[in-house]
């Protein structure tokens, strides 16, 4: 089997895609209090050290879980597919030309006649992608489709990086 933690189990919540972010905030606060540093002031320096790991082990299933990419690959992982950090994008034509006007639209942000504009023009088509690969991705998991999962995966990755881009750009533009 996989020798990976179970975060949705240390969070109490169903190895799913779809998860209820309130119950997934909750009990990261309820675990974080239970390994907060002032409840060990006393402690011995292994159990403050045990306390640490343990902390540090709920912040990581904490952000794996809250984030649509990292649960997606996370999923794949426990359920022994996991997902090459390098892996190339799946290079279908449509996908491919898409990736080249989008990062055209983006150079081109800045000599637009109102770039803010255009810059928050090209953010919200690049959330509405990602919310729809999203979906994407929950039904090809729901399904068990590994291999759409996987492509899904590739492309919300790069919207997830064109995103970070864009928003790179648009604090630079807001200093000038």
């Amino acid at each position: 089997m996989n020798d990976k933690p179970d975060y949705f189990a240390l969070f109490s919540l169903p190895a799913q895609f779809p998860i209820d972010r309130e119950t997934l905030d909750r009990n990261f606060r309820r675990l974080q209090q239970t390994v907060h540093p002032d409840r060990f002031a006393g402690a011995s320096d292994q159990e403050r050290r045990l306390a640490m790991q343990q902390a540090a082990e709920i912040n990581e299933a904490y952000r794996i879980l809250k984030d649509p990419l990292a649960r997606g690959r996370y999923l794949l992982e426990l359920r022994g597919h996991p997902l090459a950090e390098e892996q190339a994008t799946h290079q279908d034509p449509a996908f491919l030309m898409q990736q080249m006007e989008l990062r055209e639209s983006l150079e081109a942000v800045s000599s637009a006649g109102d770039p803010l504009g255009a810059m928050q023009a090209l953010i919200s088509e690049i959330e509405n992608q990602y919310h729809t690969l999203t979906e994407a991705l929950a039904a090809a998991l729901a399904a068990d489709d590994r291999e759409q999962a996987v492509v899904t995966l590739q492309r919300m990755q790069f919207f997830q990086k064109l995103l970070a881009e864009t928003e790179e750009l648009e604090a630079d533009l807001d200093d000038f």
